[in-house]
């Protein structure tokens, strides 16, 4: 059996590992559009940015690796169509390849906002080694960085550009930073953060038009800029499934359309990461995930299903975010939530924020608090009851509200 994954990021070169540690003995090729083999993408806005990373670091395994586990691994070349009926995928350079299984990993791209100059070359979006390394260039003492769009890649690389000493301007359309991915606490919290940390946040801003050297807002200010950031959300890659006639997302962000199993509509097709519209078992919806927990479950699903082993339990979805010396964590989603509660005090820089359906734990948003992290994640995923009043004390430990739930 030949397995063919088209796209080397961290759920595609993570699938190519997985399917070898389970023992997969079949012919496996791995292609990927950048140059360098499957890397981690959140340090790019954090260490790599600062300085503090190198290749070898982000690598998600040693070079050597593909060629030792006999996993062929071409890169710098994209798909650019796919024949199901033949089962052969045809690249950029006139190449093809046929495959028994293939499974689809291309990711997302960058909104693009509909605004006058949003194609401009000069503006930078974070998404890969090439962009972090333009933008790592332009920044240090003396330089301006404006950043559109206040969700984690411009809060993380906001904080990484004032560590190298650059002024940052950030501008978010909505009324408060994170708004569309946390609550207002943790909005709260980070705006302070960062403005103490001299990021000049403006919310309620909408950006009219991208100008040379700035920006320029909707009632006529120009914000000058040495370099633009543009962070405004992301689309799924599902152009090659849509054209192969798989199902996907009519509308909003996109996706190729998945079971628990990572398998498209295509019974030999199957998705993973970024790209795909997932059932998310422990809150009862489908939804997109961008995240590296979600590419290293969908991953295992669709491995587990390729060698027929048996599948593991459906993780609770989570996430992370560093910024400064600040550690965000969070688990499980909040739209079925009817109350919040806050654990801690945000003015000492660790807390958080349950999200509760009744007396059950349905989020957790936990800011340098692992364990509230941790005990939080379980009991999502256990629909355990919990005493919410011992919740709400911090000098509960969590253990003992996880070990004594309500009755």
């Amino acid at each position: 059996m030949k397995v063919l994954i088209v796209g080397a990021g961290h759920a595609g070169g993570s699938a190519a590992a997985l399917l070898r540690a389970s023992a997969f003995e079949g012919e496996i090729v791995l292609v990927g559009d950048e140059p360098a083999p499957p890397y981690q993408r959140p340090p790019l806005s954090k260490a790599w940015l600062k300085g503090e990373a190198d290749l070898d670091f982000l690598l998600l395994r040693p070079e050597t690796y593909y060629a030792e586990q006999n996993i062929t691994l071409r890169t710098g070349v994209r798909a650019s169509s796919i024949s199901p009926e033949a089962r052969t995928v045809t690249f950029s350079d006139g190449t093809a390849e046929t495959y028994d299984v293939l499974v689809l990993a291309t990711g997302s791209t960058g909104r693009r906002l509909p605004i006058p100059g949003a194609d401009r070359p000069d503006l930078i979006e974070l998404r890969t080694i090439a962009d972090a390394e333009r933008l790592k260039a332009r920044l240090g003492p003396g330089r301006r960085l404006v950043i559109v769009g206040g969700g984690y890649v411009g809060l993380e690389a906001a904080a990484s550009a004032r560590a190298l000493g650059a002024e940052v301007v950030l501008l978010e359309r909505l009324d408060r930073v994170l708004k569309r991915v946390t609550s207002e606490p943790l909005s709260a919290f980070f705006t302070e953060r960062h403005r103490r940390e001299g990021v000049d946040i403006r919310t309620g801003v909408d950006v009219s038009a991208f100008e040379d050297g700035g920006v320029r807002l909707s009632d006529g200010e120009r914000v000058e800029a040495d370099v633009v950031l543009v962070g405004v959300g992301a689309l799924a890659n599902d152009e090659l499934a849509r054209t192969a006639g798989l199902d996907c997302d009519p509308a909003g962000s996109g996706g190729i359309v998945v079971d628990e199993t990572a398998r498209t509509s295509d019974p030999a097709i199957y998705a993973i990461g970024d790209v795909t519209l997932r059932p998310i078992p422990a809150h009862g919806v489908t939804m997109r995930l961008e995240s590296v927990p979600n590419a290293l479950e969908q991953a295992r699903q669709a491995a587990h299903a390729i060698v027929g082993r048996p599948q593991v339990a459906p993780e609770v979805p989570w996430f992370w975010s560093d910024q400064y010396d600040v550690k965000l964590q969070i688990a499980g989603l909040p739209a079925e939530a009817d109350r919040t509660l806050v654990r801690g005090d945000p003015a000492s820089g660790r807390f958080a924020v349950f999200h509760l359906n009744g007396d059950r734990i349905v989020c957790v948003e936990a800011v340098s608090a692992p364990p509230e992290f941790m005990a939080g994640k379980q009991l999502i995923q256990r629909r355990t009851p919990v005493d919410v009043d011992k919740l709400a004390d911090p000098a509960v430990s969590m253990k003992a509200v996880a070990l004594e739930p309500a009755a």
